[in-house]
């Protein structure tokens, strides 16, 4: 093989790994574009389920709400951020979808959803702080009904601040949480 051989199969062998190297970052950010976004938590809200800081993968890829999803729903002309700080997303836990009637008994601090008690081990307080919104409530179709984890830290679903009179546009939902990715000794699903 001749020294000019030589150079041009290196190149071509070089341009190979460049081809491999651009399609590999073109498919990754596709991928985080269109199927799975990185979320950072902002507050409190959801504690002991999320902390803030963390990190979390999101997905709405074919995705249809139901009770139970934790999701990350944008701030849009409908769901202000009232007196908070943050006018970016919330995460909070989808309670009901539309339809259902939730009723909220503030003293016993009991969430019942079509008149069954939800057992809610996942909650760091019981549900007493009551907002504006009157219960019991039946969700609009086309909306979800969401709380937060740490009720009592929590504004949410009971508030007319957010959504529609607490109601929230499920075309307003980004993502389901799928995963958790930092801090790395709490890594895995949520």
């Amino acid at each position: 093989m001749t020294k000019g051989n030589a150079k041009a199969v290196l190149k071509n062998e070089l341009f190979d790994w460049l081809e491999i190297i651009v399609c590999a970052i073109i498919i990754v950010v596709l991928i985080f574009t269109f199927v799975f976004r990185v979320v950072t938590i902002i507050g409190q809200s959801m504690e002991n389920t999320v902390f803030e800081g963390e990190k979390l993968i999101i997905s709405n890829w074919f995705y249809t709400p139901k009770a139970g999803d934790v999701v990350v729903i944008s701030r849009n002309i409908d769901n202000t951020p009232g007196d908070s700080a943050s006018g970016g997303p919330i995460i909070k836990r989808i309670i009901a979808t539309e339809n259902q009637v939730v009723n909220i008994d503030f003293s016993t601090g009991v969430v019942y959803v079509d008149g069954v008690a939800l057992d809610e081990p996942y909650t760091k307080t019981p549900t007493n702080l009551k907002y504006d919104i009157e219960f019991p409530v039946t969700v609009k179709p086309g909306c979800v009904f969401c709380l937060g984890d740490n009720r009592n830290e929590s504004l949410d679903s009971r508030s007319s601040a957010i959504g529609d009179n607490g109601m929230i546009d499920t075309r307003y939902i980004l993502g389901r949480v799928v995963f958790r990715v930092f801090p790395f000794n709490r890594m895995g699903g949520v």
